[in-house]
This record gives C-alpha cells, sequence and structure tokens, in this order.
C-alpha cells in the first residue's frame, strides 16, 4: 500500500486541534496537535531542503527523550530518509559501533555530547546537528532550530510502500550478545497502534496523558502512535530519576506510565512515592523483564488494580502477550507469573529444536509472526538468517502455553543453567529469591562446578536496611522450589548490571566467572 503519513497526521491534526499532545518537561515545551503536525512537516521539509536527506540515506539520533520525540514516528514516517535511534544513555562505544553500522549522513546530537563525539561523526562523514544554539560554531555543525528558520510546514508530499520501505532502525538490547540493528517499516508501526486498540481492555483515549521516563527509542516509544491517535499527550522526562518521575506525574496529571519490575521496586521504597498526589494514575504498563509476584502484591496494594503487564520484543513491534488489569484482580500468584494471553494478531508457537510445535505445557523456544514482525536485520544476512524463518522470529526465549492460553516465560535458551544433569531456569530461581522480603532483586547465573559442569550462582541486592544470612535465603528458595534448583552460593551485591532499557545483563555476570575457564558452558 502507499500512504502519504503527513495527509494522515493532518486529519488528526484537524480533528484534535488544540488539545495538548506533547509536553517536554524539561525544556519546557508545549505542542497542541496542530502544532506538532505543522513542526514535523517542517522538519522533513528541511531535512530534505537543506541536510538533503533522501530516500536510502540515514540519519542518525542521539538524543534525550524530548528531542528525540520531535524526530519520532510521526515524524520519521512523513519522511523518506531512514531515521536511527540510538539510546542517549547507551555508552560511547556502543554508539560508535551503531554509527560505523549506519553510516548516517546526519548525526542529530545533543549538546554536551559534540565535544567527545564530533571529531569520530565528521570522519564518518556526517554532518551534525545539534538540539540547542550553538557557542562554539564548527565547520559541518549546524543548530536544529537555525535550519528550520523559513521553512515551510507544508505538507511534505512524500508517498512510501508501507511494507517495503525501511523508514527507522532500532537496536536490540544486547543483554546476551552484541545488539543488532532492526528494520521497520509504516506497516510495522501501525500494525504496533493497531494491537493497542485490538486488546480487550482499553486504556488509551483522549485523556490519555502518558509519561516516559524510559527511553522512546526502546520499548516505551511503542505508546506514542496509540497515544496520538486517540487524541491523547505524550509527557516527556530525559533523566532517568524516580523522586522527578512522582513531580512530574503530580504536575502533570499523568493517567499512564511504562516501568520495568526494577524501577517499580524501587518505587515502594521511595518516601517520594507518598509525598506526591499520584492519583491521577490509570495504568502502568510493566515489562522488559519478569515481575516478581511476591512484589506485585504491595504495588497493587499501594497504587491500585492500574498494573498492565506487557511482554515483547525489539522484532516483533507490538505487545505480544497481555496480563491485563482483570486478570491481576483475579489471578492466583501461579498466574501473576505469566506474561498474560496471546495479543491479537500475533500467530505465537511453542516448538521443540526440530521447529516442531510442542502440546500445551511444554517448554519450547518461542516463534513470533504478526504485521509487526521486522523482516530482519540491516547488514547482517546471518542473524536474519539464523533468527527468521517463514515470516517468523525465533525469539530465544523458553516458555509454555497453559490450557487456557496464558503464556509463561521461562529463561532464554542462553541463561539456561545444566548443573550435574538437571535443567535450573534462572528466572525460577530469582523469583524465588525475589520472594523474600528482604530482597530487592537478583540475578542467578551458572558458574563453573568441577564436578556438575555448572552451579547455581546468585547476586542480591537487599532492601533498605534489610539483613539475612546467605543460608538462610538459600534455605528459603529449596523450600520453594526444591534442593537442586536453589543457589549453591549468594554473593550481596550494592548493584546489579542493567541495561540501559533496565534489563538485568546475567551476561556481565557470567562473564566474571568464565572468564579463565576453558569452556563457555558446563
Amino acid at each position: 500500500m502507499i500512504i502519504n503519513f503527513a495527509r494522515t497526521v493532518e486529519q488528526l491534526s484537524i480533528s484534535y486541534g488544540e488539545r495538548e499532545a506533547l509536553v517536554n518537561v524539561e525544556r519546557a515545551r508545549r505542542y497542541t496537535h496542530r502544532e506538532l503536525h505543522r513542526l514535523t512537516n517542517r522538519i522533513v521539509n528541511m531535512m530534505r531542503e537543506r541536510l538533503g536527506l533522501r530516500r536510502g540515506d540515514a540519519y542518525l539520533c542521539i538524543l534525550d527523550n524530548d528531542n528525540l520525540s520531535l524526530l519520532h514516528a510521526w515524524t520519521a514516517l512523513k519522511g523518506e530518509a531512514t531515521a536511527a535511534w540510538t539510546n542517549r544513555r547507551d555508552s560511547p562505544d556502543e554508539h560508535r559501533w551503531q554509527a560505523e553500522l549506519v553510516r548516517p549522513k546526519v548525526v542529530f546530537l545533543e549538546n554536551d555530547l559534540i565535544a567527545p563525539y564530533f571529531g569520530m561523526l565528521r570522519a564518518l562523514g556526517a554532518t551534525v546537528v545539534c538540539m540547542d544554539p550553538v557557542t562554539a560554531p564548527r565547520e559541518g555543525l549546524h543548530c536544529l532550530w537555525d535550519l528550520l528558520q523559513g521553512v515551510s510546514d507544508a505538507d511534505p508530499g512524500i508517498e512510501s510502500d508501507s511494507a517495503r520501505d525501511i523508514l527507522i532502525y532500532r537496536f536490540t538490547g544486547g543483554t546476551t550478545g552484541k545488539g543488532k540493528c532492526a528494520k521497520y517499516t509504516i506497516e510495522n508501526w501501525l500494525a504496533c497502534r493497531d494491537s493497542y486498540y485490538l486488546e480487550r481492555e482499553q486504556v488509551f483515549d483522549a485523556q490519555t496523558r502518558f509519561l516516559h521516563m524510559a527511553p522512546i527509542s526502546h520499548g516505551s516509544g511503542l505508546g506514542m502512535l496509540p497515544t496520538l491517535f486517540r487524541g491523547g499527550c505524550t509527557v516527556t522526562q530525559n533523566a532517568p530519576d524516580l523522586a522527578q518521575w512522582c513531580r512530574n506525574l503530580e504536575a502533570e496529571r499523568i493517567t499512564m506510565a511504562m516501568l520495568v519490575p526494577t524501577l517499580l521496586y524501587r518505587l515502594l521504597d521511595m518516601p517520594e512515592a507518598l509525598e506526591h498526589d499520584l492519583t491521577s494514575l490509570r495504568t502502568i504498563h510493566y515489562g522488559a523483564a519478569p515481575m516478581s509476584p511476591a512484589k506485585l502484591k504491595p504495588l497493587q496494594e499501594r497504587f491500585g488494580n492500574i498494573f498492565v503487564q506487557v511482554y515483547g520484543s525489539t522484532e516483533c513491534l507490538q505487545p505480544v502477550a497481555t496480563l491485563n488489569k482483570s486478570d491481576h484482580a483475579a489471578a492466583t500468584p501461579s498466574r501473576l507469573a505469566s506474561a498474560g494471553r496471546i495479543a491479537c494478531g500475533v500467530e505465537l508457537l511453542v516448538v521443540d529444536d526440530t521447529g516442531a510445535p510442542v502440546p500445551a505445557g511444554s517448554i519450547g523456544e518461542i516463534w513470533l509472526r504478526s504485521a509487526a514482525t521486522i523482516g530482519g536485520y540491516l547488514d547482517n544476512p546471518e542473524g536474519t538468517g539464523a533468527e527468521f524463518t517463514n515470516g517468523f522470529w525465533k525469539s530465544g526465549d523458553l516458555g509454555y502455553l497453559d490450557d487456557e492460553g496464558y503464556l509463561y516465560i521461562v529463561d532464554r535458551k542462553k541463561d539456561m543453567i545444566i548443573t550435574g544433569g538437571f535443567n535450573v531456569y534462572a528466572i525460577e530461581v530469582e523469583a524465588a529469591l525475589d520472594a523474600h522480603p528482604a530482597v530487592a532483586m537478583s540475578a542467578v547465573v551458572g558458574v563453573p562446578h568441577d564436578e556438575w559442569g555448572e552451579a547455581v550462582h546468585a547476586e542480591v541486592m537487599l532492601m533498605t536496611g534489610a539483613r539475612i544470612e546467605a543460608d538462610a535465603l538459600i534455605e528459603h528458595v529449596k523450600a520453594r522450589i526444591g534442593r537442586f534448583k536453589a543457589p549453591k552460593s549468594i554473593a550481596f551485591v550494592e548493584s546489579l548490571p542493567l541495561s540501559a532499557v533496565g534489563k538485568v545483563l546475567r551476561r556481565e555476570i557470567r562473564d566474571r566467572y568464565w572468564v579463565n575457564a576453558a569452556r563457555q558452558v558446563g
């Protein structure tokens, strides 16, 4: 299908006009639906006229949430060049390999990154556009707002093939290895939008005010088009600061947010969550990692039945499974450990090592296919060939479906521990550890063992002021899930390594123990 996305957004600007569409908290910017439409038109026209970005070119965004919001899907899908969104919180080394892979013609960059990044980006042949006025001019450096002066806000008139033209790149998290660059079409993004509207419980409407503290380059950004097309408002926060999140939530009367479980656990322990009025909240999406059922109960007691779990992935740009509010209200503890029911429009298979579907209740690898599933990775035929077959993406997640269609995620294939011939799933052990009231968060890995090949090891963060002996915590796990699954050793730590989107990086923990081992598996 051929589509002019700007015309689609124009209809929204007519329907919702002066309703607020975007608020950038740190930079105190506010745009109505009409203003946002006109501004994004200007940005696309400027990219073509003044930066020479055309079909087949790429531009890279290393931006905070507020600035990336100006170049998000409502802009990128109007244009013809491909937007590559990297996470502002990634490391310089990560940004370097992303830029080397994409080879952008233009890079949109935060001003504080000009000094460390400018030379590298210019060496790659990129023009650099910063987002605030320039205090020290350089050749090849421009300011966004200077470039926009005198540019028309008329329809750019760009038509794209909704199923074929690649308009957005996003990078996978790389929690089990090097990240990859996923390629998206308009069809992928509209399928994401529509998937929320097909849910059994509708949470997006004209009153939605969605606060994004997590990077909108990743999972949080999936809520932006559903909010826009319902006439709601996107509110961005740059700093990963829960105290500020509480202040912003009260000041902006936020109705919806997305937080990873690790942040929700911290929220329980924060005085700011009690000092500020958070009663406007109607929905908290959580995802990126499983929620401890034991921690979910006090969260519900504090905030009410407002939680919705979403299971998804970079490669399938929509909620794949959802545990909605009614599920949370009626579910048993075991059901709360599930990822929910399969979303409308998703084909999900649980398969064995040959790719054959397994019966309900049997553990296998999860394969996904929908209109939101990407076709492959940029310049990575080996990865594309290994992970995609017949339109299905092979997730690498191990799980099972119960008789009522609820999906349970057991572990990542690469995180399964084989100890003394038994399979132990890190997620199950972590859930048992996290159920102890003294534990804030845990990570479980296999470490080398001369007799068993691998031994179960846990690294544990305790709640503020809590104390417990390792032996007592091990006995607690044994009582819940059995002796052979319990950790053989526990290290108490001040923090756990997290990805930029809040996932625990088990790989980093595991690598410390296997660095001098002859083999990397037991």
